[in-house]
């Protein structure tokens, strides 16, 4: 480890215990100063040989659990991860709460607690609980559920597999990600994927711009694009549509220019959203500006292409005449229609900001001048629900700091949700737009906040929509509870970005209709920025 560690990327070793080969309770001739001896022992010894840290793993029985952790404790200082093994079932094998056994074993003396030694979905469903305490959770999962096979017990889960329950918890707030039974290299690389996706970099692979290149100022906000020209002037709506699954444009540019007549200030061109295979956006924004002269917002997702594909992706696509780009990470493959698709994320969305910030300072990502400026409104996202809130915010922080002239929050239905975000980022002058997702039925609601990661509908609105029944009406209800939600926070925001639920953009109009045309803003609701 200390041969391969750099400045930049260090590294570190962990020394693992794992628990005994006999039942303590029920073996004879083994006393539990016995094994808190075997405990201590096997700590002292790791801790001299030079581990960074130690895993305590694999151990089913809180009290086994709790006497190696003790144990461990009372011989060394290093960090302590201490991780329980679960059941097929999601529990502990004495019924403990894990959220309980998490406080508990932090009291003996872990650093980090967290559970192990099941599949990923099993795995992800107790740490995520765990999360919920506020400590520092890891995470072990298997490549799956066992199965034999011709005698051999063989672990099932792809990497593909691995790498998206890794991201998911990743973004539920877990800490530490490693794989357990049946993982290879292959899992690893798909978590160290996951993390890079996730978490800030060490030494992003775009490269800082040298400080004696042709750097030029950008120009400024209100001169790049009819968007920047309205932020903070107008209370600015944005409406989604999302390129066709196959040929053809008609349907798109139709409700492109049916949301237009209904005071739509710019349309927002998806890029493979849910990772699903879909005609290039860049060809519908195209169309929706040269036949209707609409203002197009571009989403760049980070999956499908490498360095050197988004540098000439970007670059197009300013030739192009397309002037706003939302910069976002993007999905894994493995949620959508082609779940053995590679995955590229040669940049995440920070790196991405970086590249095209670059560009409107007039150098590539190697700091060489490109003979001239491009002009992008560079937006990014944010989710207000996330669990662990804090990494988000210094997240975002580190999006605006690398160019982000706009935020665009994920669509907030908990009115103390929003509070919380608008009031952590009131030191920030970049413009909020913030997310709409108009609900379209009571079903609709309970699968977004059940299974939608970063979205949380509270009771009272679900219970609404519940009350509304079905059809027409429900819609009815999930426009009246979107408008209400954007009249209290609109002389605080500079605009609104709706997603129409299931492609229903009459929805979308209808909330259009409820806000009028007239919107004009104050600087202190735009927040205007640059």
């Amino acid at each position: 480890a200390d041969a391969a560690s750099t400045r930049d990327r260090p590294r570190f070793v962990a020394g693992s215990m794992g628990p005994g080969t006999r039942t303590i309770s029920v073996t004879a001739n083994i006393t539990f100063d016995d094994v808190r001896a075997a405990f201590a022992e096997q700590a002292k010894i790791l801790a001299g040989a030079g581990c960074d840290l130690l895993i305590i793993e694999t151990i089913a029985h809180p009290m086994e659990l709790r006497m190696a952790v003790q144990a461990a404790r009372s011989v060394t200082s290093l960090p302590i991860v201490a991780q329980v093994a679960i059941t097929d079932e999601g529990k502990i094998v004495d019924d403990t709460d894990p959220v309980d056994l998490a406080r508990e074993m932090v009291e003996w003396g872990a650093n980090v607690v967290g559970a192990n030694c099941n599949g990923p979905e099993v795995i992800h469903d107790v740490v995520v609980r765990m999360v919920t305490t506020g400590l520092k959770v890891s995470a072990m999962p298997n490549a799956g559920q066992p199965r034999r096979i011709e005698d051999r017990l063989i672990y099932l889960a792809t990497p593909e597999h691995f790498g998206v329950f890794a991201r998911r918890m990743y973004k539920a707030g877990v800490k530490l990600v490693g794989g357990c039974c049946g993982t290879s290299p292959a899992h690893v690389t798909r978590l160290a994927a996951a993390a890079r996706m996730v978490w800030p970099r060490q030494g992003p692979r775009v490269s800082a711009v040298p400080p004696d290149a042709a750097r030029q100022p950008p120009k400024p906000l209100a001169e790049r694009s009819r968007l920047g020209a309205l932020l903070g002037h107008k209370f600015v709506v944005s409406v989604e549509v999302n390129p066709a699954a196959g040929l053809g444009t008609e349907e798109q540019v139709a409700a492109a220019r049916m949301l237009l007549q209904a005071g739509a200030d710019v349309i927002n061109s998806s890029d493979g959203p849910r990772a699903t295979a879909r005609m290039g956006n860049l060809a519908l924004a195209v169309r929706l500006e040269s036949e209707l002269g609409a203002e197009v917002l571009l989403h760049v997702c980070c999956r499908d292409r490498n360095l050197l594909a988004l540098q000439a992706h970007l670059l197009g696509a300013h030739t192009l005449g397309i002037r706003n780009l939302v910069i976002i990470t993007g999905d894994p493959p493995k949620v959508g229609d082609y779940p053995d698709a590679t995955a590229v994320y040669d940049l995440d969305s920070v790196g991405l900001l970086k590249m095209a910030h670059g560009f409107n300072q007039g150098v590539d990502p190697s700091g060489k001048a490109l003979g001239g400026q491009t002009a992008f409104v560079l937006a990014t996202g944010v989710e207000p629900a996330a669990t662990d809130f804090e990494r988000e915010m210094a997240r975002l922080r580190q999006k605006i700091a690398a160019g982000a002239d706009l935020v665009m929050t994920q669509p907030i239905y908990d009115a103390a949700q929003l509070e919380r975000f608008l009031a952590d980022t009131r030191d920030l002058t970049v413009p909020v737009l913030v997310g709409v997702l108009p609900l379209a039925s009571y079903r609709n609601a309970e699968f977004i906040h059940n299974h939608v990661p970063g979205m949380s509908i509270p009771e009272a609105i679900r219970e609404r929509m519940r009350k509304a029944g079905k059809g027409e009406a429900a819609r009815r209800e999930g426009v009246a509870i979107a408008v209400e939600s954007l009249m209290g926070v609109r002389d605080r925001v500079a605009g609104a970005y709706i997603m129409p639920p299931l492609g229903r953009y009459e929805m979308a109009a209808q909330i259009l209709e409820a806000l009028g045309k007239d919107r004009a803003l104050g600087v202190k609701a735009g927040r205007q920025a640059r």
